[in-house]
């Protein structure tokens, strides 16, 4: 009977560990993950693989506490039950952001499967690039596993892989390598759990045991967690160029380095050329993302015994996507998803929060209109500041925002409508009809209702034409976006977080008077009299909007067939592509009131620019007898100083060797003028 049971436990330990080595992307299961794999906790997984383990697994001391000790703020010790309370775990928090159904997003399905339609000899590289961020769980275990490629085939059947950014990723991530690798390159620390306590001598120490016992990890402290460079890993990838052929060229492309923009802005603490006040706006991703509240919060439920915790951060993890957000609200069931319609509307609580609150102000700069003789316009300038840690947009390459400037009568009669939307609200008029072979220019002045000023990155393949395939993508033919303040041109991380385009020679971009790296970026609508009615008082509607998946990035993948492009088409039509508005700004102008008359004679020009030689050429005419000139280097610094003599002329003025850009103020008796030149 003994010998029996010696090879009745023999034979179920061998089935059993062969039922483990099994990876859990072969399965019969259907298209997410079957009751196998789902634990108690609202479907989220339990199982573990060679690597990690299910958010399911941390859930049941990190969601919600059905005796109302842990993760409700305001706790004391000894500990009192807060059945009142507003709970704040972190389990339920997380699992309607974007970050926890990341392998689940239908646009990243579809993109993914758009690019390998696209490019289909590249299949196995690009999903197992993608996947490397969007399901690291199921990636990074697959090559510890000895797979030399993860695909989407594989993620599907694959319930940890299908867990998105779930608690290990960030929280298993390696103390020594975190933050210096990026484009999905992480590194991971085997049984060991990161957080953000444990450090101080007078903290309560960690009580190791229930995680050691039930999950196998050990709890640690982790300085990283705190920082930004826990997200640096995803948030600057640089992808690798393609021509049209499908041929490597040897170049990358900068997809999104919204750390790096961090890095080179007065948020970081490691900028350059900084304004005096930087030390005031220090702050993390997670000042924002993950905000702290002080309130005493014991962290795991089960153990009432246990000290409060204080800070204690939010794993709100909002960000600027409110579409997605809304189709997955609306989706819950189709898309397989583990969080509510309830839980869902609080992140998308959050995230509008955050985008009207903390992302930037709007400002109109001159109350009076300015009646210029010359060209009988009427002038009205506004100001935009970038409030975020980083470019705005940033992150994904399809996100843009864009500025509407109505003008109308008291009759409510349009007079003048830069940045106007059709029927459906999702395409601006006059911009978006020319789907991706075109794109806006940045504008310092817009004189024409058919020109609106877009904040955006557009990339551009090897023809230098417009382009939403990102291995095809091979310079940037446009990035305006909005720099954070304290951005820098002479930062060293710039090569991942530089200005393209039009904006490059806009005095007014990240500049007031000869002051830099102030975020801002001030646009001047010059509006022809004539376009004016006979009236004495105008209303005048200013609004800022973002939008994450426009459609003139996004219709053209649906030229191309897959049952993920199929699927998220069809979601996003039914919900449409409306922006969000996060900024506005109205007032009456009256027009006998607020009108002064200045005379403008005077004309400044500087060419070529930019320039790839040393020296550039400087026309001017209707100055003074004497005027004076002052070159400055895009930290503010003169370098060079002269004369203009004549109240007309030309010289030739000689550039510093470092390219870049500097600006040229010229002093004259009527005032001062202020030009931007660019040394390539």
């Amino acid at each position: 009977m003994q010998k029996l049971q010696i090879v009745l436990v023999v034979i179920l330990s061998v089935a059993l560990s062969a039922w483990i080595s099994i990876p859990k992307y072969y399965t019969d299961s259907d298209l997410y993950h079957s009751r196998v794999f789902v634990s108690a906790y609202g479907g989220l997984p339990d199982t573990t693989n060679s690597m990690f383990t299910g958010s399911g697994k941390c859930a049941g001391c990190h969601g919600t506490d059905p005796n109302y000790y842990a993760s409700i703020p305001g706790q004391t010790f000894p500990a009192n039950p807060i059945p009142d309370g507003h709970d704040v775990n972190p389990t339920d928090m997380w699992r309607s952001s974007i970050m926890a159904n990341s392998a689940k997003d239908p646009f990243w399905r579809a993109k993914v499967t758009h690019e390998v339609a696209v490019n289909p000899q590249h299949q196995e590289e690009l999903e197992d690039k993608c996947t490397s961020c969007h399901a690291p769980i199921g990636h990074f275990a697959a090559h510890n596993d000895g797979y030399e490629h993860y695909s989407l085939e594989m993620l599907v059947q694959d319930s940890l892989a299908l867990d998105g950014v779930s608690c290990v990723a960030c929280h298993q991530q390696s103390l020594d390598s975190s933050g210096v690798s990026f484009s999905g390159q992480m590194y991971f620390d085997s049984a060991i759990i990161y957080g953000p306590y444990g450090l101080g001598k007078d903290e309560p120490p960690i009580y190791d045991l229930p995680m050691l016992t039930y999950s196998s990890y050990t709890p640690m402290y982790g300085s990283h967690i705190e920082e930004s460079t826990v997200c640096a890993d995803c948030h600057t990838l640089i992808t690798q160029t393609v021509d049209m052929e499908g041929n490597p060229t040897g170049g990358d492309f900068v997809e999104q380095a919204t750390f790096h923009e961090w890095v080179n802005s007065a948020f970081s603490g490691q900028g350059v050329d900084l304004p005096d006040d930087a030390e005031e706006f220090e702050g993390t991703c997670q000042t924002c993302h993950m905000p702290r509240i002080d309130d005493p919060v014991i962290i795991s439920s089960g153990y009432a015994f246990l000290e409060p915790r204080t800070p204690y951060g939010l794993h709100q993890l909002a960000g600027a996507n409110t579409a997605m957000l809304e189709i997955m609200r609306d989706n819950v069931e189709l898309l397989g998803l583990t969080a509510t319609a309830e839980q869902f509307d609080s992140t998308l609580l959050w995230t509008q929060q955050l985008l009207t609150e903390k992302t930037l102000d709007l400002q109109l700069v001159t109350a009076n209109w300015d009646v210029i003789p010359e060209n009988d316009a009427f002038e009205i300038v506004l100001r935009l500041k970038n409030k975020t840690g980083h470019k705005f947009p940033s992150g994904y390459p399809s996100r843009r925002a864009f500025v509407e400037l109505i003008i109308t009568d008291l009759e409510n009669d349009t007079v003048f409508h830069s940045g106007k939307m059709d029927a459906t609200g999702s395409n601006i008029l006059n911009s978006d009809e020319v789907g991706l072979s075109d794109f806006e220019p940045h504008y310092d002045v817009i004189s024409s209702d058919d020109q609106v000023q877009i904040y955006e990155i557009v990339a551009g393949n090897v023809e230098n034409t417009p382009t939403n395939v990102l291995e095809r993508a091979a310079v940037t033919l446009k990035d305006n976006r909005l720099v954070p303040y304290g951005f820098s041109m002479n930062h060293n991380s710039y090569d991942t977080t530089r200005v393209e385009g039009e904006a490059l020679l806009d005095p007014n971009f990240n500049a007031i008077d000869s002051d830099v790296g102030t975020g801002t970026d001030d646009i001047t609508y010059s509006i022809n009299f004539s376009e004016l009615t006979n009236e004495t008082d105008l209303n005048l509607q200013v609004n800022v909007w973002y939008q994450s998946m426009p459609p003139r990035w996004v219709n053209s993948m649906f030229d191309f067939d897959s049952p993920e492009i199929e699927s998220f088409q069809s979601l996003y039509e039914e919900h449409g592509a409306a922006p969000i508005l996060i900024a506005s700004h109205s007032e009456i102008i009256n027009l006998i009131d607020d009108i002064e008359v200045v005379e403008n004679e005077y004309f400044v020009n500087i060419y070529p620019n930019p320039t790839p030689a040393e020296s550039t050429t400087l026309d001017w005419k209707g100055l003074s007898d004497n005027n004076v000139f002052e070159l400055y280097n895009s930290a503010g610094s003169r370098i060079k100083a002269g004369n203009l003599r004549g109240r007309s002329g030309s010289v030739e003025l000689e550039l510093p060797y470092a390219k870049g850009i500097y600006l040229i103020k010229i002093h004259y008796e009527g005032g001062e003028i202020t030009k931007r030149v660019a040394k390539k």
